[in-house]
């Protein structure tokens, strides 16, 4: 089949509004200037409950929705109710539980293209998954999670759990990895299926500082400090750790991942940014098409679909407006490569190149009909377009899904649902709604409890996840070598 390949590009039509958006298109490439980049944006992947965003556009804490990008000096926090995912570009994770809020103080491009990620926990718990690529041996990617006056990095690939506790009380546990630990005054590795737990110094430099020149006051604190275990941070490491509220939750995100996250299709793609496979493998298809080569599509798209349809404009400093996708996979094709539309065929994505990278994606055969949006002119409101953001159902309530012709996947929470691909094909032949069942839910565990998983194999809908239920509160429940061991992952 002879396929044109005619069309404008939607730079071009957009670049009036969009001239800003190179400082975010410069995220995507590799840097080769001397001095470090901050020009790096990172994904917010997944929004349950109630989940919100500081963006640093003057307004503090908004509304969060799915595809939203996240740069350097965002801030994310989660309500009682709230669990999001933040993705990188390796695919590496951090996962807040309800409760919880992070600073992503430091996203930067080092001078040979190593990114460096910086994250601090202001309060509750956080999971992190990282794959650092040692494969690369000059890649110097950088990962630390910091918290208090403390820190844990990352040498390799790891999967843990950072809890603040309490004002003055912090619990590590490990998964699969090494983590290392540093505090004002040691050093230490956690290894894979330990854990610790960190208490602050009750009197620090802070503290001290604060009796001013009064230097018998000081010498006083001093003195006593020497006999005061408290005055320095403490751990203590334990040969098991305890299940958390959240780690069935986590495990069921990280098994998505896992189970979507690399197809022969998507092998062979060739940016190294290509953060939200697991996505497209879920949620559509890669195909090969004559004339364009290897190109994804998504399920339920219908004759009448556009994949401008649905999203919205969100301002950031120094960037301008970005559209944002309200679907579920609506990152890496909005990102770079171009849509592309052909008859008999739809609308698909060309993945492209990391080099050939677009603030904006290009736009081929856009039938006459097509309504490509345009940022707004002023302002910096958050602006709907179509269905806008709000792809995700409230979390506890839903069993049953219906999914329409023509929808995309939007407002089917990822992994909820076994065989997508069985249900699109179906419609495809009845063009007709589709109701489903969604996965188990995933039950709310208490501390030292075991983690229970929902019986899919596909994990649970985002709904379904909750359970319905609150969270119960974090425990500060202190860890011995010789306690029964549980691991949830």
């Amino acid at each position: 089949m002879a396929i044109s390949k005619r069309g404008a590009t939607f730079g071009s039509r957009l670049v009036k509004g969009l001239t800003a958006s190179a400082i975010l298109a410069a995220a995507f490439l590799v840097v080769s200037a001397s001095a470090e980049s901050k020009a790096r944006i990172v994904r917010l992947s997944e929004v349950q409950g109630t989940v919100q965003i500081d963006r640093i556009a003057g307004e503090g804490f908004s509304k969060a929705f799915i595809n939203l990008p996240v740069i350097e000096g965002s801030r994310v926090k989660t309500g009682n109710d709230g669990r999001a995912e933040v993705e990188f570009e390796d695919g590496s994770t951090l996962r807040l539980a309800p409760g919880s809020e992070v600073d992503f103080i430091h996203l930067a491009l080092g001078d040979n293209g190593s990114k460096l990620n910086t994250v601090q926990l202001v309060s509750g718990t956080v999971y992190a998954n990282v794959h650092l690529k040692k494969a690369r041996e000059n890649s110097g990617d950088q990962f630390a999670l910091n918290f208090d006056r403390e820190s844990v990095t990352i040498a390799d690939a790891a999967h843990f759990r950072l809890d603040l506790d309490a004002p003055n009380k912090a619990t590590l546990a490990v998964f699969k990895g090494k983590c290392s630990a540093t505090l004002p005054s040691a050093q230490f590795d956690v290894t894979e299926k330990h854990s610790a737990t960190i208490k602050f110094a009750r009197n620090d430099s802070a503290s001290e500082a604060s009796v001013g020149g009064d230097s018998a006051k000081l010498d006083a604190k001093n003195a006593k400090s020497n006999d005061v275990k408290s005055d320095k941070d403490t751990f203590v490491i334990a040969k098991n750790f305890e299940a958390e509220p959240s780690d069935a939750w986590d495990r069921q995100q990280t098994e998505y991942h896992d189970r979507n996250a690399s197809t022969a299709a998507t092998a062979s793609l060739a940016s190294p940014y290509a953060y939200g496979i697991s996505d497209l493998n879920y949620y559509g298809n890669f195909m090969s098409l004559p004339g364009y080569g290897n190109v994804w599509q998504p399920f339920f798209i219908g004759a009448n679909w556009s994949p401008f349809q649905d999203g919205g404009w969100a301002f950031y400093p120094g960037s301008g407006y970005m559209w944002v996708s309200g679907y579920p996979w609506g990152w890496m094709p909005y990102r770079y490569g171009n849509w592309a539309f052909a008859n008999g065929v739809g609308w698909f994505w060309q993945p492209g190149f990391a080099e050939s990278y677009y603030a904006a994606p290009r736009v081929l055969n856009a039938p006459a009909s097509t309504k490509i949006p345009t940022p707004p002119a002023t302002g910096q409101q958050t602006v709907m377009v179509g269905r806008g953001l709000a792809a995700n159902p409230p979390a506890g309530t839903m069993r049953v899904l219906t999914i329409n012709p023509g929808s995309a996947g939007f407002g089917v929470p990822r992994g909820s649902i076994d065989h997508l691909n069985h249900i699109a094909k179906k419609m495809e032949r009845t063009s007709r709604p589709a109701t489903v069942a969604t996965a188990a839910p995933t039950t709310t565990v208490t501390s030292g409890s075991p983690s229970v998983f929902g019986t899919s194999s596909s994990g649970s809908a985002s709904s379904s996840r909750m359970g319905g239920q609150s969270p119960a509160p974090m425990g500060a429940t202190t860890h011995h070598s010789s306690a029964p061991t549980s691991h949830p992952h």
